[in-house]
């Protein structure tokens, strides 16, 4: 059962109660992310995750670190382009504990100085761990290239020099901004009781000041482009995008099959015929990231300098087919099949739960039924994809972005046509 409060304040409190399980997964989602930072200061929304573990008015890093061990738990965060949040799984008898304890570095973190400078040369270490693992940077530079100077194309984890600028000041000012009542949610699942929690959670939030985070509603642009940046790695790196659809689209269903069918499994046609049949690239997939507004879906894979025209080709002829030809019955029923398996099994996990919950909230302000996604996915017919990948896979918002030992080698944009 999945129920729903709000506090005095204005934070909302969603859990859904599993009778069975043994564990409860709880995150603090503020739902403002890295695409709310200022330019200049890019990476002080990840910076913030980071140092909330690093010791509060009570207790210090390792106290911290020892009470989650203590219970068998896990405690960790994540930063997105649209949110933040703090997490923990523990067993449902220490739930009082794991709450006590995310409050506590939620409400009191000390922002030490000493361990802001600690912290500031882990960050840039992050940082540098990022730019040279090529497979994980593509996607940053993709982003850039794609979404140029809007804020969905800053980095997540910011830059050397964004990070270098964090002040306390500023730290704690960006806190005092954006960490508002209305922009929190509270979510839970596993073995909890809804009014224990809203009673915990009503006394330890209590002094968290009502408001919003007023946000920047720059709208997204994206045009064609093709960026090219030569490096000596053994492999060009590869992603090929196009827009997609935001969170909340009518048409979400849709593309998400569309997505599956192109490179989203393994029986996926860019799987099959790069990998499995040519033997272009050991990994090659698909993927979608959808905001609040906008959307990209993207196709990665990593091969030889000699074979990367013709893995381009590929890609380019498979987006094509998916405009203009009807996919068949058995293509389709087994994309679908696939997306109902995929989120059934991650639905056995708390912490996927707990997840679905706050997402459903940020992006649809209401619980979508498992039954609700499973109908939508049924619905998709081989004309409502081509209509899709008409609507998408154009033209004017190809991106092309290319990391690896490229040497003269050219690709202008005129050349990456559907």
């Amino acid at each position: 059962m999945i129920t729903k409060s709000v506090l005095n304040n204005g934070i909302r409190v969603i859990s859904e109660t599993m009778p069975h399980s043994h564990s409860v997964s709880i995150g603090i989602w503020v739902t403002n992310g890295s695409r709310h930072d200022h330019q200049e200061i890019n990476g002080v929304a990840h910076f913030i995750e980071h140092l909330l573990f690093k010791g509060t008015t009570s207790r210090n890093a390792l106290d911290i670190a020892r009470e989650i061990d203590s219970v068998g738990g896990v405690l960790n965060a994540f930063t997105c382009r649209e949110f933040l949040c703090c997490y923990a799984k523990v067993l449902s008898e220490a739930l009082p504990k794991a709450v006590a304890l995310l409050s506590d570095i939620f409400m009191n973190s000390l922002f030490d100085p000493a361990e802001i400078e600690k912290e500031r040369k882990v960050v840039i270490q992050e940082i540098r761990m990022l730019m040279d693992n090529p497979d994980n940077y593509i996607h940053d530079l993709f982003c850039r290239n794609f979404w140029k100077s809007h804020p969905l194309g800053m980095s997540v984890i910011g830059t050397e020099e964004s990070v270098g600028r964090l002040s306390r000041g500023i730290l704690l000012e960006t806190m005092k901004d954006r960490f508002r009542a209305e922009e929190i949610i509270v979510s839970a699942a596993g073995k909890v009781s809804h009014p224990e929690l809203v009673e915990l959670l009503t006394s330890l939030f209590v002094d968290v000041p009502a408001g919003k985070y007023d946000k920047d509603g720059q709208l997204p642009r994206h045009g064609k482009h093709v960026e090219v940046i030569d490096k000596d790695l053994e492999q060009v790196h590869l992603c090929l995008g196009t827009r997609a659809l935001p969170q909340d689209s009518t048409k979400r269903y849709v593309g998400y099959v569309l997505n599956t069918i192109l490179g989203g499994s393994i029986s996926s046609r860019l799987f099959q015929q790069v990998r499995e049949d040519k033997g272009l690239a050991y990994s090659v997939y698909s993927y979608v990231m959808s905001h609040s507004d906008a959307g990209t879906m993207v196709v990665y894979a990593g091969t030889k300098q000699d074979r990367l025209l013709e893995v381009i080709e590929i890609i380019l002829q498979q987006l094509k087919e998916l405009k203009t030809e009807p996919v068949t019955d058995a293509e389709l029923a087994l994309a679908r099949e696939h997306l109902k398996g995929n989120l059934l099994l991650s639905l056995e996990s708390t912490d996927n739960r707990m997840t679905k919950l706050a997402k459903n909230e940020i992006y649809f302000g209401r619980q979508v039924a498992i039954a609700e996604i499973i109908a939508g996915l049924d619905r998709v017919t081989p004309s409502d994809l081509i209509d899709l990948g008409d609507e998408l896979f154009r033209d004017d918002c190809l991106t092309l972005e290319l990391l690896g030992k490229l040497g003269s080698l050219s690709i202008p944009p005129y050349s990456i046509s559907l």
